[in-house]
C-alpha cells in the first residue's frame, strides 16, 4: 500500500513555533510511526490515543481522529484513514500541540471534522 501524509496549514503553523530541535524531532517520530506502520500496525494503533469526544450522533461511527505522543510534551492531533479500494494509507496531520493545550485542539478539529455529520443527522431527523 502506498503512504501519504497530508499536513494542514495550522500544523505547518504549529511546526514553524516549535524550536529547530523540537521540530527535528517530531518529524523523526513521524518518520519512525509512518515508516514502520505497514509492520506493526496494531503496535502502533495501541500508541494512539482518542480523547472521548461529546458529539451528538457520533456513536454510530468510529472517529479516525487520534493523538499521538511526541516526546513528554507534544502531542500530534492526527487521523489516519486506510483506503483499501486505491490502496492506500492517509496520514493526515491536524496540529502538533503542548500537552496542556491538547484537549481543547482536540474538540476543535473534531467539531470542525463532523459538523457536516451532526448538520446531515439533523436534516435526516427533520425529513422523518
Amino acid at each position: 500500500m502506498d503512504i501519504l501524509i497530508e499536513s494542514t496549514r495550522q500544523f505547518e503553523k504549529d511546526m514553524s513555533n516549535l524550536t529547530d530541535k523540537e521540530r527535528l524531532y517530531v518529524v523523526n517520530k513521524i518518520n519512525d510511526y509512518v515508516n514502520s506502520f505497514s509492520e506493526h500496525k496494531k503496535v502502533l494503533y495501541q500508541k494512539l490515543r482518542r480523547i472521548p469526544l461529546n458529539i451528538p450522533n457520533l456513536d454510530k461511527y468510529d472517529s479516525s481522529l487520534y493523538t499521538m505522543r511526541i516526546g513528554k510534551d507534544l502531542r500530534i492531533i492526527i487521523t489516519i484513514d486506510e483506503d483499501p479500494i486505491f490502496e492506500q494509507i492517509i496520514f493526515t496531520l491536524f496540529r502538533v500541540v503542548k500537552f496542556k493545550d491538547l484537549r481543547k485542539a482536540y474538540l476543535g478539529i473534531a467539531e470542525s471534522l463532523y459538523q457536516d455529520l451532526k448538520r446531515e443527522n439533523k436534516e435526516l431527523l427533520s425529513v422523518s
